[in-house]
């Protein structure tokens, strides 16, 4: 199932169609997108059984060309996670050593997108990052691996925009705000849920910068896959419905080429995770 934010509700897209998920369920279930997300399960069972009707006037196919109309298909996490230095061939790039364990910052939740919106360089100096982001259905603590997969509501494509002037400015590099400027975090273009995937540890990532390919990858070469970081986050902090994990970049970031190569106005970042769909963002 893929679930959008379309115009602002909860939406499922089709091949044949969109079904608004709160007035095709009768009410059963909420109109608003993060609302809808924690209840992704039960949404996609009574989908499988009521067999709504489609509109047929805004396809997946339609949208996935246009986007504008789409949302990020979660507005206001109460926690965004990203993992730094998760592939090896990033690490190798950045010189940097491989992290024993997870290497977590955060990103705030203003910063985030649509995979259709416009981003705003607030300097010379701005990078991009593609990464496979976990949308968490069913929050909780202690969650062990073997128990991970059981917590996620679905999958998108994210851009981990980063400011590198300001991230790496003084003695102590300044993550979280130098990736959380307006529009820094793109994502989308719809949550596909896990059923429709047959390995999330080994999907095709790919970016391109005015229709040139500046980052290729496979998620199978995480450092850290997806039910260990679900585990190591929820040894800390408690997971909540709707939260985001930004699961780390493969090589190909501008700010490690030389000499750097970064955002300018007028670029057009485009990010593709097979199955997962295309964010088509434009630098301003």
């Amino acid at each position: 199932m893929k679930l959008a934010n379309l115009d602002g509700r909860a939406t499922i897209l089709t091949a044949q169609g969109t079904i608004d998920v709160e007035t095709s369920s009768g009410g059963r279930f909420p109109s608003h997108p993060d609302a809808a997300v924690t209840r992704v399960a039960e949404i996609r069972d009574w989908l499988a059984t009521a067999r709504p009707p489609a509109d047929p006037k805004a396809t997946l196919a339609a949208l996935a060309t246009e986007p504008a109309r789409l949302g990020p298909p979660v507005t206001h996490p109460s926690q965004i996670f990203a993992v730094g230095l998760n592939y090896l061939d990033h690490s190798a790039e950045t010189g940097l050593i491989v992290p024993e364990s997870p290497l977590v910052f955060t990103k705030f939740s203003s910063s985030l997108a649509g995979p259709g919106a416009d981003i705003p360089l607030p300097a010379p100096t701005c990078d991009w990052e593609i990464e496979l982001v976990v949308v968490i259905g069913k929050g909780g603590r202690d969650i062990p691996e073997s128990k991970a997969l059981d917590h996620i509501a679905g999958f998108c494509v994210g851009q981990d925009i980063s400011e590198r002037a300001a991230q790496m400015a003084g003695a102590t590099p300044q993550f979280s705000l130098a990736k959380s400027h307006r529009a820094f975090t793109p994502i989308g273009p719809w949550l596909t849920t896990p059923d429709e995937l047959d390995d999330p540890d080994d999907l095709a990532l790919t970016c391109t910068l005015d229709g040139e390919t500046v980052q290729s990858g496979r998620t199978r070469d995480m450092i850290f896959d997806i039910p260990s970081l679900i585990s190591h986050l929820s040894g800390i902090c408690e997971l909540r419905p709707a939260d985001l994990i930004f699961t780390g970049t493969p090589a190909g970031v501008g700010y490690s080429r030389t000499p750097p190569r970064y955002l300018t106005p007028g670029s057009v970042l485009s990010s593709t995770i097979d199955t997962l769909g295309t964010l088509t963002n434009t630098c301003t």
